[in-house]
């Protein structure tokens, strides 16, 4: 039987959107981000994400804990950065009710008249937390299988990258898209299109692509050709990775993508690590979220790779811009329902799968009445 695409109704119905909230995003990981984001006492990282908030913040004993980031007294927003320092308390901007680090009671200004509050009952509330790889996972309810667990059929490679020895490089960039979530990851797991629509990946890439799917995870990877490329950003980046000895010799030219179920992926260069988070807003909002990171080596060879790497996705980035926008709009066409899959996308084949068995209404053609 030909493999069918996921219905497009799925893309723009909020009661759908909904239906996903709870079956997937509640039980899903979200990335808080690296633990090298917040390496003394009193650091903590923030994220906002389908209504729920949370913080995460490094104890005075070492440790990193996550909490909801709602202020037991009023609901007010406790840590209001994206990343930043509390010294020794998470203190509440509305009304400095305080918390120690590790999400216990600390108290309230004695001025407002409370009196015998029970400490043990307004601690913060924890969130399910899982450290892996050296970035900082967190859930909101048990369902899926642990982060590890969902990435063991590539835990060797992902070891190799030594990725928990990483520091950011800039902070969190927020890029909202009038798109369907499913859009931003569908087209991230599309291998079809790259000789279609990415003329510089598909110079630098030189016909390497390839992609695989397992039950939880993505993968895609390429190896940058030396045929030196006729446009000098890439000419330039191709010579530059020669360069980088103290990368071995079978990842310096290897630009390798692994998406995790359902909307986490990273994108892991011989010069630095991209993280995504593609955050669901509406069901037709997203909110990209992104940030680099990379090795503690510098030198000038590597700072120039990563700045023509800059350049060079800048304008994938654009040319996908285009096409999930596209896309989007024809989603809304009276003219589609959905399309055949080839063979050979297997990524979209395994990730409409488990859509339609999490969510039975995913496999109507159209919208129940």
């Amino acid at each position: 039987m030909q493999p069918q695409s996921l219905p497009a109704w799925l893309y723009t119905d909020p009661r759908f959107f909904d239906l996903e909230r709870e079956k997937i995003f509640r039980q899903a990981w979200h990335i808080m981000g690296h633990v090298n984001d917040a390496p003394k006492a009193g650091d903590y990282l923030t994220l906002d994400i389908l209504g729920d908030r949370v913080v995460t913040v490094r104890g005075e004993d070492g440790a990193l804990r996550s909490f909801h980031n709602v202020c037991r007294h009023r609901a007010g927003k406790i840590a209001t950065e994206a990343r930043g320092s509390c010294g020794h308390r998470l203190v509440c901007p509305y009304h400095a009710w305080s918390y120690k680090l590790d999400g216990s009671f600390a108290g309230a200004p004695k001025w407002q008249g409370f009196e015998n509050l029970d400490a043990d009952a307004l601690a913060l509330k924890p969130i399910e937390q899982e450290i892996a790889y050296g970035f900082i996972f967190i859930r909101f309810a048990p369902g899926l299988p642990s982060v590890a667990e969902m990435t063991a059929p590539y835990a060797d490679e992902l070891a190799a990258f030594e990725l928990e020895k990483l520091i950011p490089n800039g902070r969190v960039t927020l890029r909202p898209r009038p798109v369907n979530w499913k859009n931003v990851g569908d087209n991230y797991s599309d291998g079809m299109h790259i000789p279609v629509a990415h003329p510089g990946l598909s110079r630098l890439l030189a016909g390497s692509y390839k992609i695989e799917a397992k039950p939880w995870i993505d993968k895609m990877w390429g190896e940058v050709t030396e045929t030196p490329s006729n446009h000098w950003p890439e000419r330039q980046y191709q010579q530059l990775l020669s360069t980088l000895t103290h990368i071995p010799p079978e990842r310096r030219r290897l630009w390798a993508y692994y998406k995790l179920w359902p909307n986490v992926a990273f994108d892991i260069y011989p010069d630095q690590v991209d993280f995504m988070q593609f955050v669901p807003v509406s069901a037709t909002q997203t909110m990209i979220r992104e940030i680099a990171y990379v090795h503690p080596e510098t030198s000038r060879e590597l700072r120039a790779a990563r700045y023509l790497n800059w350049r060079i996705n800048r304008q994938v980035n654009a040319e996908d811009t285009v096409l999930i926008e596209g896309v989007q709009a024809g989603m809304e066409s009276s003219s589609y329902t959905t399309g055949p899959l080839a063979p050979s996308e297997v990524c979209l084949i395994s990730f409409g799968n488990r859509m339609r068995a999490l969510i039975p209404d995913a496999n109507l053609e159209h919208a129940p009445g």
